[in-house]
């Protein structure tokens, strides 16, 4: 059995997409935010960030688009991503990784400005170059995505889903129908899902 650590409104939202699309059983732990942190919970996450995974084996890991690769690497008849010999792979593991090193740390530095700089005075500094990143990223993102339902391929992917989470996190959501049609046209699909409608319920990613 997975156990998975998570809270609403992170990462923790597309690994629980995951789980409820291939309809694999897991274990949910809400970690609630603390100050200071739960040592127990720094023990397999050193940086106190959710996700985390627990496999069946016990061993964990952390970082959602890792987990994500995983889950769908070990539950291919869920159809979660192209498989390893298909032509979308390549695809899907660029877009993914490219999300994830991209346009997510941009929202970290946004939404946690305060850690990546040492002088007070450049928060406000740290937060428009972060919106900056995370524009050219959805730039390129909404390219990929005209004349295409999907990110990959003619399907439904993880790719989708974690792409509308992090669209989901701008800080100025309202502008995206207009400067990515593209992204907002997926996002508008997906947020009629059954599945991310069930999430979107306990984790508000956005207005229902």
């Amino acid at each position: 059995m997975y156990k998975l650590y998570t809270r609403p409104n992170t990462g923790g939202f597309v690994v629980e997409a995951a789980f409820a699309l291939a309809g694999v059983p897991f274990d949910q732990i809400d970690v609630p935010k603390s100050d200071p942190p739960d040592q127990a919970f720094l023990h397999i996450s050193p940086f106190n960030q959710v996700p985390v995974l627990i496999l069946p084996d016990g061993s964990s890991m952390t970082e959602s688009a890792a987990i994500c690769i995983l889950l769908a690497e070990r539950h291919p008849e869920a159809d979660l991503a192209p498989t390893a010999n298909s032509p979308g792979r390549a695809d899907f593991l660029r877009w993914m990784i490219f999300m994830s090193s991209v346009i997510y740390p941009a929202d970290l530095r946004f939404y946690y400005a305060h850690r990546y700089t040492t002088d007070p005075g450049g928060v406000e500094a740290v937060k428009e170059a972060a919106i900056a990143e995370m524009e050219r990223g959805f730039a390129i993102l909404d390219a990929a995505l005209e004349g295409q339902d999907w990110l990959i391929g003619d399907r439904l992917s993880l790719a989708d889903i974690y792409l509308v989470m992090l669209v989901a996190w701008h800080p100025q959501v309202e502008k995206v129908p207009s400067a990515w049609p593209s992204i907002e046209r997926l996002w508008a699909g997906l947020r009629e899902h059954q599945v991310m409608r069930k999430l979107n319920a306990s984790h508000a990613m956005w207005p229902a």
